[in-house]
């Protein structure tokens, strides 16, 4: 195997090793996948200043997100179907993100369930992703369950109303759960490791969903039960009703516009997030690193915000820190990683990131990423 210098490396090698209707699942975006691509381009348009004669000996990324100490500040996205991305892939990933340090996110819709990535973890403090669903009897006992299993964040998200149509999905007859084409099957025959993976867990349906939602206890009702829940009728009243029931701190996802940024924060937000969920969703949506200076401006001052989408190396977090962002997610990498090469690939990935974040940082006279700011920046 040829040596892994970037993430992009990491890309081509989990094409190779996943299914394509999961790979397709996680490299694409929806509709022309304008947003998607934007996410990422953006970032180029984004030029550094360049400084010499500076002592940059000592040097250091780490810092904190939402009051908690990281190597450097970024966190795991949650992701969906990490699982079969990789056999036991978010139990894999959160044990990665454990020994580098940084916050791993478990999304409700993970194939590993909240109490095994406790167990597999030692009940290591990581954050839990919610949806508000229809059955709020639910998703209070996904939050009772967060809190039971040690996690110290909640992140909410809020731009999964409804779902954005993604074509290669629909192509790959890929639902929720994963209804496997006669193509897909074939497919599937041809990735014997990761079939040969996946014989070896138990994990292999929605494990926060079946045997804990109503009526819920195999693949038929998961179908019926997914498809009714996701609530067209979420509103800033639903995190306050969140904020009651939940101890932690509570973050809330998928913020695009200054005045909802604003709304977050009056609602009880301790940090909001941009994201456009990785234009997954509004295709013709700004991208997020575009986003990220008016939210900054509108409300960084109150909470601490975050931002995803696009991001790809460690340059690309030191651009979004130096935009006023306090932390960063990445999603699709920690996912290139994990389809790749399972742990090993996910604590490749964020090897690359801070490798890359921290000499980029000394290229541009800066020896702590908590005070890099605009002036390392050329805007075109």
């Amino acid at each position: 195997m040829a040596e892994i210098t970037c993430i992009e490396d990491l890309r081509r090698l989990a094409r190779k090793r996943v299914p394509r209707m999961f790979y397709d699942y996680v490299d694409g975006g929806s509709w022309t996948e304008y947003t998607y691509r934007a996410n990422e381009e953006d970032f180029g348009r984004i030029e550094f200043r360049q400084r010499v004669a500076v002592d940059i000996t000592e040097r250091s990324t780490a810092s904190t997100m939402v009051g908690q100490p990281v190597s450097m500040p970024v966190a795991i996205a949650p992701t969906g179907l990490a699982g079969m991305q990789h056999a036991d892939g978010e139990i894999l990933a959160a044990r990665a993100a454990q020994k580098f340090g940084i916050p791993f996110t478990l999304s409700t819709m993970s194939i590993c369930p909240i109490e095994a990535v406790a167990e597999a973890t030692g009940r290591h403090p990581f954050w839990f992703q919610l949806y508000v669903l229809r059955d709020r009897s639910f998703v209070e006992g996904l939050i009772e369950r967060a809190g039971n299993a040690n996690c110290s964040a909640l992140v909410v998200t809020m731009d999964l109303q409804v779902f954005g149509q993604r074509h290669k999905d629909r192509k790959n007859g890929l639902s929720t759960p994963p209804r496997p084409t006669l193509r897909n099957l074939v497919n599937l025959a041809s990735k014997p490791r990761w079939c040969w993976n996946m014989l070896g867990t138990r994990h292999r349906h929605f494990g926060n969903i079946v045997g804990h939602a109503k009526g819920v206890d195999n693949i038929g009702s998961l179908v019926e039960w997914t498809r009714e829940q996701f609530d067209p009728r979420l509103s800033w009243q639903d995190i306050e009703w969140i904020k009651k029931r939940w101890n932690g701190k509570l973050i809330v996802k998928g913020i695009q516009d200054p005045e909802d940024a604003r709304l977050a924060v009056e609602s009880g937000a301790d940090a909001i997030v941009v994201s456009n969920h990785g234009g997954r969703q509004l295709d013709g949506a700004s991208s997020s690193i575009s986003t990220l200076p008016r939210i900054v401006e509108a409300v960084g001052h109150r909470v601490e915000v975050h931002m995803d989408g696009g991001i790809r190396s460690g340059q690309d977090v030191l651009k979004a820190i130096a935009l006023g962002a306090r932390g960063t997610y990445i999603g699709r990498a920690m996912m290139y990683g994990l389809g790749a090469l399972g742990e090993k690939g996910v604590a490749t990935a964020l090897h690359l990131i801070q490798n890359e974040l921290d000499l980029s940082m000394a290229f541009c006279g800066k020896t702590d990423v908590r005070g890099v700011d605009r002036e390392i920046l050329r805007m075109r």
